[in-house]
């Protein structure tokens, strides 16, 4: 039983440390020669974790050997193009100005219902309000809308905001986060006058702080509902 414990423990190590070296793409954004190699590592890890008769360095070695692979396959789609479109094709325009190209479905093996359900994914429940739909790479579809029906932004609407600044975390879970005060450049008793003006009274109360170079606090205490207050703007933050 230990033997069965070690050794699944080790193969899961190894899995991990294989994918972190992989890159963090989730599913949905992996290339088609990246999603077979997730499979195959799955499949190839599970072998030495219940066979207790295969050796764990014999299921190691196809781990590490597919790893490469992959960098090789990786490296080998940045310097040529037309063995990146081999492995991993290339978009296809499957709606266009004149509407949807059937050949382009048929090409992909789509029907109508995916390219419908894909524009609704989107947002656009009417297809003539879809100027270009792309089929990506990785099997999500980018929609383009026609000008009318796009979202307005505050540029189209000519508004005058503020600068968006990213909020720093100065507590996390009744913990001040210390290494984030020289980022805001405040020190801890700022922070209890922040809950103060929140009716927090002691640090480890508080679930989550932030501000940000605005002096825009979110504050929420454990069990209890968030609070938005503005302060002094900070003196220099990191955006």
């Amino acid at each position: 039983m230990l033997t069965t414990v070690v050794r699944v423990a080790i193969i899961y190590i190894i899995v991990l440390f294989l994918y972190r070296l992989m890159g963090k793409r989730q599913l949905g954004q992996m290339q088609p020669f990246e999603l077979v190699l997730t499979l195959i590592i799955a499949d190839l890890a599970t072998i030495p974790m219940a066979e207790v008769s295969v050796p764990v360095l014999e299921g190691i070695v196809p781990l590490f050997t597919l790893v490469i692979l992959h960098f090789i396959i990786t490296v080998s789609c940045k310097v040529s193009t037309k063995f990146s479109h081999f492995v991993s094709g290339k978009p296809v325009i499957v709606i266009n100005p004149n509407g949807i190209d059937y050949k382009a479905l048929k090409n992909l093996n789509l029907s109508i219902d995916d390219i419908t359900e894909a524009v609704r994914g989107a947002g656009y429940f009417k297809l003539e309000q879809v100027q270009y739909a792309i089929m990506e790479t990785n099997g999500k579809m980018s929609v383009f809308p026609k000008s009318e029906f796009a979202p307005a932004t505050i540029g189209d609407l000519k508004l005058e905001v503020e600068k968006s600044a990213l909020p720093i975390n100065l507590v996390s879970e009744g913990k001040i986060l210390k290494e984030n005060l020289s980022v805001a450049k405040v020190d801890e008793n700022y922070i209890t006058n922040l809950l103060k003006k929140a009716d927090i009274k002691k640090v480890k109360d508080c679930l989550i702080l932030t501000i940000d170079k605005g002096g825009s606090v979110f504050v929420q205490a454990f069990g209890e509902a968030y609070k938005t207050f503005k302060v002094e703007p900070l003196g220099q933050v990191q955006e």
